[in-house]
């Protein structure tokens, strides 16, 4: 008998049609729905964290996909500079299952164009 061996429990963020182009002042807006064994899943807790080209973090925020395992990422650029953003995407399962969560990720790159 194994003592203290747990099961991994894989959920992932998954991006519907990203779009990769904005303009400096356009809102940026990303959909998606959390995959769990090839399913949507409901009260998953994700993280989405934003890079500007710099380095610096332009958001760092946390919250569950909705009741059909779907979620939404808006972002404002109009005080933002040109240049490529990087979204990061990270599942952090469901709470139940937090101990073993592997978190799962995406990467997305973002190209902000002056207008």
């Amino acid at each position: 008998m194994i003592k203290n061996s747990f099961a991994t429990h894989i959920s992932k963020p998954v991006l519907i049609n990203p779009k990769t182009e904005y303009t400096v002042g356009s809102t940026v807006i990303l959909h998606g729905w959390v995959d769990y064994n090839a399913q949507p899943t409901p009260d998953v807790l994700l993280n989405f964290k934003l890079t500007r080209p710099d380095g610096t973090i332009a958001v760092d925020q946390s919250y569950s996909s909705n009741q059909e395992g779907q979620f939404e990422f808006k972002f404002d650029t109009k005080n933002e500079v040109p240049g490529i953003y990087k979204i990061t995407i990270t599942s952090h399962c469901l709470e139940i299952h937090r101990y073993a969560c592997t978190f799962q990720s995406q990467t997305l790159s973002i190209n902000l164009n002056n207008p």
